[in-house]
């Protein structure tokens, strides 16, 4: 598979939590999606303090090896058997110092072009990360909740999660059950834009605190939520996988 990168997407989000009360929201961002062993290039230096990407912001904290080396050293922690010749990241990106991206989402291709599999980086707003290795498969790919996110939501459960990247558009969706029944599900969609200098000034102009907006979202939710009185679930100590800190 032959995917331009770098290129921003006009992404659209979307969340719905279906118990104890129906509740959705739904939201436009801009993502990018970079390759690893590059993920600044699109961006001109001048440019970088509204856009760029810090290989410390994933896997593991303050380590600041190339990216690509941060995948090569989680693939090999999971003991995951895929090459990674080609790695491309759909992620928000690091604007006026500040970062916060919910899903990281690395597409791994072989040296033929050929999908071996998807890394799903999840970060919550303590700080925290997991990040859950999606083989290649028909339909979603079934992976147990593992991780603290939403105050909401218990750890437990299951995870239904398919993603889609093609020369055009990158998509990935999620859903959460939990005793047999679906609980909660978010999507994110959009259409690639080819990464050319204006096109990428004219996605900064567009949305220049995208990490920001997207973290008072979340807040303004969240406090929304409480007021319907949804029960809050006490944060768990959080173990740290190999290769993800």
């Amino acid at each position: 598979m032959s995917v331009p990168a770098p290129a921003s997407v006009r992404a659209r989000v979307r969340h719905r939590r279906n118990r104890p009360f129906r509740y959705e929201l739904s939201h436009g961002t801009t993502m990018w999606l970079v390759d690893v062993a590059d993920p600044n290039a699109g961006f001109p230096s001048w440019l970088r303090p509204f856009a760029s990407i810090d290989p410390a912001d994933h896997f593991t904290p303050d380590d600041h090896r190339p990216l690509a080396e941060k995948v090569r050293g989680f693939l090999d922690a999971q003991q995951l058997p895929w090459t990674a010749h080609r790695v491309l990241m759909l992620a928000n990106v690091r604007s006026l110092g500040y970062v916060f991206d919910p899903l990281t989402t690395y597409f791994c291709f072989d040296r033929d072009g050929e999908l071996e599999g998807v890394l799903a980086e999840v970060h919550n707003t303590y700080g925290e990360r997991h990040c859950y290795p999606l083989p290649v498969t028909d339909g979603p790919v079934r992976v147990d909740k593992e991780f603290y996110v939403s105050p909401f939501l218990a750890v437990e459960g299951r995870y239904d999660i398919r993603t889609r990247l093609t020369d055009a558009e990158v998509s990935v969706a999620i859903g959460l059950s939990q005793d047999g029944r679906s609980v909660f599900s978010a999507s994110i969609h959009g259409d690639l834009e080819p990464a050319t200098p204006l096109g990428i000034l004219k996605a900064v102009a567009r949305n220049p605190l995208p990490s920001q907006r997207v973290s008072a979202l979340i807040r303004w939710h969240g406090i929304r939520l409480w007021l319907r009185r949804l029960p809050v679930i006490p944060r768990r100590p959080h173990s740290a996988q190999k290769g993800v800190a």
